[in-house]
């Protein structure tokens, strides 16, 4: 029998089919791969079809063959089980920075890592309307090419954005360049965030990814190499709240017991807690104070003290004296 010219193509063909129509509860019979390779411009038979689930099983693909009348073959283990494609669905959901039509063309590319039964279950969880969506579509161009300045070891420019009532863009410093030593992408309260040396300011600073436009890579080198040597990014993010920055102040706290599992959530399983009686407990941490700290401490009411020092006591007494005068009035 001559071969034709897709010939060379028939286990890569028998590959894709097991792994877009086929798994447990849905099996591919020798007859139908003969049929789908027959499509394609390839002929085969059936000895020959068993030689190649077997070339296949070599090269490390679980094919699974279950015998009898109604068998044939199925993709048992692939690299993404069903429940972690759901969590990687629910995590584009939710990221407010992916834009919405992004958010479906992501999905639809995730679908294409199970068979297409599994897909259409994964369709049908798909909940996008109304959600909280950036409307930066060139966020994925400016986190590529923060990348490629991280790994160049290269200064970035970019201008810095923030949207007006009219939802228009309004550029910071009068649309001026930004030019930063990228050293770091970090996600945040549902964000992506580049955290970078400022030569201007000699420290480092944190922006939002999708508030950037017109990211370029330099022929500059970074700066600030040491600093971010010395910087530890877990203690960073669990310092600056909401990332927004302010003076690194150590800060004791009181709470009630009940909070230890939020306590917990915010600083992590190594921070140090210190029992305060029978119904409080204190922590000391380092924490940039901001307003966003402050409403955070704020909310839990009477539950939560700051103990020391006393110029954020005083801060956030300032802060509650504002917020109880305003609805004062």
């Amino acid at each position: 029998m001559a071969k034709s010219a897709n010939q060379k193509l028939k286990l890569l063909y028998i590959a894709r089919l097991l792994m877009k129509k086929s798994d447990e509860n849905h099996l591919i019979s020798t007859a139908q791969i003969i049929e789908e390779l027959g499509r394609n411009g390839i002929s085969a038979e059936r000895k020959s079809i068993y030689d190649d689930i077997e070339a296949l099983r070599c090269f490390g693909l679980d094919i699974i063959q279950i015998k009898g009348r109604q068998g044939g073959y199925y993709l048992g283990e692939r690299d993404f089980e069903l429940p972690e494609l759901k969590l990687l669905v629910d995590s584009v959901q939710s990221s407010k920075f992916i834009t919405q039509d992004k958010t479906y063309d992501l999905i639809k590319k995730i679908e294409t890592l199970a068979s297409v039964y599994d897909g259409q279950l994964l369709q049908r969880q798909v909940y996008i309307q109304n959600r909280v969506k950036s409307m930066n579509e060139s966020v994925y161009y400016a986190v590529d090419a923060i990348s490629d300045a991280i790994t160049q070891n290269k200064q970035i420019t970019y201008k810095y954005f923030e949207l007006n009532l009219k939802k228009e863009r309004v550029y910071r410093h009068n649309g001026q360049l930004y030019k930063a030593s990228p050293f770091a992408l970090v996600w945040d309260n549902e964000n992506y965030y580049m955290i970078a040396w400022d030569s201007s300011a000699n420290k480092m600073k944190h922006y939002r990814v999708d508030k950037m436009y017109g990211v370029t890579m330099t022929n500059e080198k970074r700066e600030g190499t040491e600093a971010f040597e010395k910087t530890d990014m877990s203690s960073y993010t669990k310092s600056v709240f909401g990332m927004f920055g302010g003076t690194e102040e150590k800060v004791k706290i009181r709470f009630a017991n009940h909070l230890a599992g939020v306590v917990i959530d915010r600083f992590g399983r190594d921070t140090m807690i210190i029992k305060d009686g029978d119904e409080h407990f204190t922590i000391s941490v380092d924490i940039a104070i901001s307003r966003q700290f402050l409403a955070w401490v704020f909310a839990f009411g009477t539950d939560t003290e700051i103990l020391s020092p006393e110029s954020v006591r005083e801060a956030m007494k300032k802060h509650a004296d504002a917020v109880f005068g305003m609805y004062r009035k």
